[in-house]
């Protein structure tokens, strides 16, 4: 009973339980790395997942990826 209730929280608060994981996860990169150091980690991690998104959804991007990209990166 338990269970299903922290489960429909859960599932009613995603967008909020996100957030709170991000910020926790950033503030403690801040503290442990730096501001300037976190900011082009997160930098990286979006332009990544921008060319990630663009090879899942477009097939001309991934024939171009796998002409340019060597065998054993494929």
């Amino acid at each position: 009973m338990m269970r299903d209730n922290l489960i429909a929280l859960i599932k009613g608060n995603k967008g909020k339980i996100i957030g709170i994981g991000t910020g926790l996860f950033f503030g403690i990169l801040v503290l442990t790395v730096g501001f300037w150091r976190s900011l082009f980690l997160a930098l990286c991690v979006a332009v990544g997942f921008g060319v990630g998104s663009l090879y899942d959804k477009d097939n001309k991007f991934r024939d171009f990826l796998e002409r340019i990209l060597p065998t054993g990166i494929k």
